[in-house]
Parts: structure tokens; C-alpha cells; sequence
């Protein structure tokens, strides 16, 4: 008996079966390396979420490794369209946080001194922190200007409204002020590397600041 042109899958397809296999471990790295990013670890929902996606990849390919090729080639092609589209969803996510973030107060709710935060950034930047160095220097720089009464004590500030206040105070320094605050956010806020050129610059800033007369 002659059989049906429909009873046996394609040969190309048969060939996609043991090329797709490794795929489900790439799927799993590259949604670790996403969700492992502290914006989305909100009462352990992620957690949760990446124990299921890890089961249904494992089940999915393990029940694929008996099943005929094209049926393990549409399995595995549906669970790597989950993950893209898990994928998908989570990098919106992180950049609404990333968002949400940026407007967060930039001085934190510890009582310390301009003088400790600058001690505490020339430490980390001795200890090759630059991103520690770069945002306690920016601290420093509006701390020191509250102590001295020259901006207002805003605890709820973001850093570009710090910005704002100091750029009142210091016209003249507007440019390093505003891109201080851009670099402040950026490392805090948007994963961005700090470079010691960088902790430098917001360190001598406040050097600046605190040579220079107000202008009330």
C-alpha cells in the first residue's frame, strides 16, 4: 500500500529536531540574564515565572526527544516563541522601572554629612568603585550646598531638581551641574558604567561649587 504524501513529515523538518535541542538551554540563559535584574523582584513574582518557563522548556524538550521530528520541531518552536515573548514583555517592564527610577529622591534617607559622603566616594573610587564614587560625589556636592544654606533641604528631590536648585545658585556652572545629574541617573538608574574620568569630574565639581561665591 502506497502511502499518503501527508503520513511522513518533510525531510528538512526532520532535520530541525537535533539542531533545535541546545536551543532550549539558550533560551533559559537568555531569560536569566533578564530576569535576574533587580527592577522586576516584586514578591517573588519573576521567581515564579522563571520556575514555570524553566519546567516547560525541560518537559517540552524532553517529551520532544521521543516524539517524531515534526512534532518535536512545533513543540520546541512554540516554547522558544514563549520565551521570546516573555522576553519581550520583561525588557518593557525593566524600562518602565528604569523610567519610575529616574524619578526617584537622589539623596537617601541616612543622616550624613557632605564631608562623609565625599570620603566615602574618594574610598570607593581608591577601591576601583567609579559608580559608587560617581553618585556619592554627586551627593556630596548638593549636601554640601544645603549645609552651607545656599539650596533648600529637599530630601524628596530628584537629582535634576538638586540640579535645578544648584543651577539658580551656580548659573555660571549650569553645563557641568546638568550633566552631572544626567550622570548620576544614567549610573544609578540605567545600568550605565561610570569611567573614573567620570567620579572625577562630579568630585571636582563639588570642588567647584564650594570655591565659588553664590549668587543669591
Amino acid at each position: 500500500m502506497t502511502s499518503s504524501p501527508l503520513s511522513a513529515p518533510p525531510t528538512w523538518l526532520l532535520r530541525l529536531d537535533p539542531p533545535l535541542d541546545p536551543s532550549g538551554d539558550e533560551a533559559r540563559r537568555q531569560l536569566r540574564r533578564e530576569l535576574v535584574r533587580p527592577e522586576y523582584y516584586q514578591d517573588d513574582i519573576v521567581g515564579r515565572l522563571q520556575r514555570w518557563l524553566d519546567r516547560l522548556i525541560t518537559g517540552t524538550i524532553d517529551a520532544a526527544s521521543g516524539s517524531s521530528g515534526l512534532t518535536s520541531a512545533a513543540a520546541i518552536l512554540v516554547v522558544l516563541l514563549i520565551v521570546a515573548g516573555v522576553l519581550f514583555l520583561a525588557s518593557r517592564a525593566r524600562r518602565t522601572a528604569r523610567g519610575r527610577s529616574a524619578d526617584a529622591p537622589a539623596l537617601t534617607g541616612e543622616v550624613i554629612t557632605a564631608d562623609e559622603l565625599r570620603a566615602r566616594a574618594e574610598a570607593a573610587l581608591a577601591a576601583g568603585d567609579p559608580a559608587g564614587a560617581l553618585v556619592d560625589a554627586f551627593r556630596a556636592a548638593a549636601v554640601r550646598q544645603v549645609e552651607r544654606g545656599r539650596i533648600e533641604d529637599l530630601p524628596q528631590a530628584t537629582a535634576h531638581e538638586l540640579a535645578a536648585a544648584l543651577v539658580a545658585v551656580f548659573p555660571e556652572h549650569r553645563g557641568p551641574v546638568l550633566h552631572g545629574a544626567d550622570l548620576f541617573d544614567g549610573v544609578l538608574y540605567g545600568e550605565r558604567p561610570a569611567t573614573t574620568a567620570e567620579a572625577r569630574e562630579l568630585l571636582a565639581l563639588d570642588d567647584t561649587l564650594v570655591g565659588r561665591t553664590a549668587r543669591r
